[in-house]
């Protein structure tokens, strides 16, 4: 298949964009892409693939944008019920860490999923993910994190499995049970920590090997933060995941700094996510290695926050941004990236260029991915999108709407599902 007369072609050819390189989009003006087999085979402009494959079907893209799918490398999709009595709570004054405190937060969520069958998990995780390819979402990264006991962390793994074998989106599994502190372990988050560390991991990775070996081991995160894991519990955890082979991640610095940004560098994390609270210091750590800062701007938003990433001092040191949605139930209920591209160029201060570079190829880097998508180059996977508009400012400039006509996943076509972001 063709896809020809693209008013503007989205490359982003050339690998991940660091610093203030951020923002290189690779335009082909009226330009056109070869797809075979699942892969892109050619890119070029409309004359020249016409001419060197007049007997191609067409596909007509005039007056629109084609660029790639966008790369979600931060989400907590998967879990049960909803925690919309704690958005009133927040509203009327109470901050995340008080709602925790009393039980609610990651806790409430994870009493929800402990309690749900696998069956119940994929119901309940389905309509999410359907709502995030319709927004462009052609590749997603999943935590688990809502069970905190290996039992319940194994069945949401497996439910992911499915998930991902029946839908089109593809998902890249996190195992985050250091997500919290179980109300079980209050008090005692070092006999915790030592439970991930001695039974969790080595369970995990007997568990993958007799049910996904196929697949590549998936990342193991933990949550340094305040009220969560401390340094050196969180150092203990991604230490062991390494010994056992795993690749790591961490969320750190989203209300202090407890230095796991630092820690993250050292050990080759391939990301750090949320970095909102990060010290000049542990940015030019972070920016000095080849480990990602992940932005989620709609965590924010969702808490009504006025601290976004530092976005602007990340790519003045080189560093490798990404963004992510970081989808979940407590903070931030939304399966757009075009919103949280949106609300990149607004607090963060992005351009659209960099806003897109930033969910497409240093997204897809965020999920160690960069080699198969995140741009349209030959070899690459035909994961493409066809937005609704003839220039691609409009995305971050227009919010609360989808600008995606059609999503093209594997090479295979799909028309627009929704107008409006659910």
């Amino acid at each position: 298949m063709l896809l020809h007369s693209a008013s503007q072609l989205l490359t982003l050819a050339g690998g991940p964009q660091r610093g203030e390189a951020l923002g290189n989009l690779a335009i082909i003006p009226d330009g056109a892409v070869l797809i075979e087999n699942e892969r892109i085979q050619a890119v070029g402009t409309t004359s020249e693939l016409r001419g060197a494959y007049p007997d191609e079907e067409y596909f007509d893209c005039s007056g629109k944008v084609v660029m790639p799918g966008l790369v979600d490398p931060h989400t907590h999709a998967i879990w049960v019920g909803d925690r919309a009595a704690e958005f009133e709570m927040r509203l009327e004054g109470k901050t995340y860490l008080e709602i925790l405190d009393e039980g609610g937060g990651i806790l409430s969520s994870v009493r929800a999923v402990r309690a749900a069958s696998l069956e119940q998990m994929i119901v309940e995780t389905r309509p999410r993910l359907q709502s995030m390819f319709a927004h462009g979402t052609t590749t997603a990264e999943v935590k688990t994190g809502y069970g905190l006991q290996t039992e319940t962390e194994l069945r949401m793994l497996g439910a992911l499995i499915v998930l991902d074998e029946q839908e089109e989106i593809d998902i890249v599994p996190t195992f985050l049970g250091a997500h919290a502190i179980p109300q079980e372990y209050y008090g005692r988050s070092g006999e915790y920590t030592n439970l991930v560390r001695v039974n969790m991991l080595p369970e995990l990775k007997e568990w993958w090997w007799e049910n996904a070996a196929e697949r590549a081991l998936p990342f193991v995160d933990v949550f340094c933060e305040t009220g969560a894991f401390n340094l050196e519990e969180s150092r203990s955890i991604l230490h062991k995941a390494k010994e056992l082979g795993f690749p790591i991640k961490i969320h750190t610095d989203e209300f202090d700094s407890l230095g796991g940004t630092a820690m993250a560098a050292q050990l080759g994390a391939v990301s750090a996510d949320h970095l909102v609270a990060t010290t000049p210091e542990d940015i030019e750590a972070l920016c000095r290695s080849d480990t990602a800062a992940v932005a989620l701007p709609c965590t924010p938003f969702g808490l009504s926050e006025d601290h976004y990433t530092p976005a602007k001092e990340i790519l003045k040191a080189g560093g490798l941004l990404a963004i992510a949605t970081d989808l979940n139930p407590g903070t931030a209920w939304c399966e757009s990236m075009q919103f949280a591209m949106a609300l990149a160029c607004r607090y963060m201060g992005l351009t659209p260029a960099q806003a897109i570079a930033a969910s497409t190829i240093n997204a897809a880097a965020a999920i160690a991915r960069s080699d198969q998508i995140g741009s349209i180059e030959p070899g690459k996977q035909a994961d493409l999108l066809v937005l609704s508009m003839q220039d691609y400012r409009h995305l971050g400039y227009r919010f609360g709407i989808n600008l995606v006509g059609n999503v093209i996943k594997k090479g295979r076509i799909y028309p627009q599902r929704s107008n409006l972001l659910t």
